[in-house]
C-alpha cells in the first residue's frame, strides 16, 4: 500500500499539470487572439480612402493644439467669440471702411487716456492704482514663428521651381489653374473679405468635414476616380497630341 502511495499522487499531478497547460495554451491563444484584432482594425482603417490621402484624424491635422480647439469647436464660446471678433472687423473695415492705423491709433489713445486719469485719480478717491501687465515676446517663440516661416517659404520656393522646371506637366497645369481662380477672386473682392472668407471657412469647413466624415471621404473617393478617369481622357486626346507637336531637339551622339 505504501508502495502504491506515491504512484498514485505523481498521476495526479502529472493530470493536474496536462490540465494547467491546457489553460494557460487557451489564454495565450486567446491572448493573442486579442492582440491580432487591433492591428486588423488599424489595417481596415488604412485601406478606407481619406481625402488628400491623409493618415492622421482632422484634429492632428490641424496642428493638435488650441488653434484646432478654435477651428473645430470644442470650446463653443471661445470658437464663437473669435468668429464674433473677426466678424467685428470685418464690418469695421469693410462696411464702415475704417482704416486699420486709424482704429489701431483710436484704441490706443482711449486706453492710454482711461489709464493715465485712473493712475491720478487713485490718489483722490482712495483706491489702488491700476496693475499694468509687462508684456514681451518670447524671444523661444519668436524664434519658431520664424524658423516655421522660413521653411514653409523654402518649400514653397522649392515647389516652384519644381514646376518652372517642365518635369510634372499635371502639376503646372493645376497650379496655374488655381492661380488664375485666385485672381478670378481678387477681382470680386480685396484682401480683407478674401481673408474673412478664409477664416470663415476654417471654422466651418473642418467641423462639418469631422461630423460627416465618412460620407465626405466616400464622396470624395468617388469624384477623385471620375476626375482621374477625365483627366486621362484628356490627356490622351489633347495634351499627348500638343506634347508630340512640340520640338524635343534630341542630340545625337558622334561616333
Amino acid at each position: 500500500m505504501a508502495e502504491h502511495a506515491p504512484e498514485h499522487e505523481s498521476a495526479d499531478k502529472s493530470l493536474v499539470e496536462k490540465i494547467t497547460d491546457k489553460i494557460h495554451g487557451h489564454d495565450s491563444s486567446s491572448s493573442d487572439s486579442d492582440d491580432d484584432k487591433p492591428s486588423s482594425i488599424d489595417a481596415l482603417k488604412s485601406k478606407v480612402f481619406r481625402l488628400f490621402g491623409r493618415e492622421k484624424p482632422i484634429h492632428h491635422v490641424l496642428g493638435a493644439g488650441k488653434p484646432a480647439d478654435i477651428f473645430l469647436w470644442r470650446n463653443k464660446k471661445i470658437s464663437a467669440g473669435v468668429l464674433g471678433g473677426a466678424t467685428a472687423m470685418w464690418v469695421l473695415f469693410e462696411l464702415l471702411e475704417y482704416h486699420l492705423i486709424t482704429l489701431v491709433c483710436h484704441i490706443s489713445i482711449l486706453s492710454l487716456a482711461v489709464l493715465f486719469l485712473w493712475s491720478n485719480a487713485s490718489t483722490f478717491i482712495n483706491k489702488s492704482p491700476p496693475e499694468i501687465p509687462v508684456v514681451t515676446l518670447p524671444e523661444k517663440f519668436v524664434l519658431e514663428f520664424a524658423s516655421a516661416l522660413r521653411y514653409e517659404i523654402n518649400r514653397a520656393l522649392a515647389v516652384l521651381r519644381e514646376i518652372a522646371s517642365g518635369r510634372d506637366l499635371k502639376k503646372f497645369l493645376s497650379v496655374i489653374a488655381g492661380l488664375w481662380l485666385l485672381s478670378v477672386v481678387g477681382n470680386w473682392c480685396n484682401f480683407v473679405t478674401l481673408f474673412y472668407i478664409v477664416f470663415v471657412l476654417l471654422h466651418t469647413v473642418p467641423v462639418i468635414y469631422e461630423k460627416y466624415e465618412d460620407k465626405i471621404d466616400s464622396f470624395g473617393e468617388k469624384a477623385t476616380i471620375e476626375i482621374k478617369k477625365q483627366y486621362a481622357v484628356f490627356d490622351e486626346k489633347v495634351l499627348k497630341k500638343v506634347l508630340s507637336r512640340i520640338p524635343k531637339g534630341a542630340l545625337k551622339k558622334k561616333d
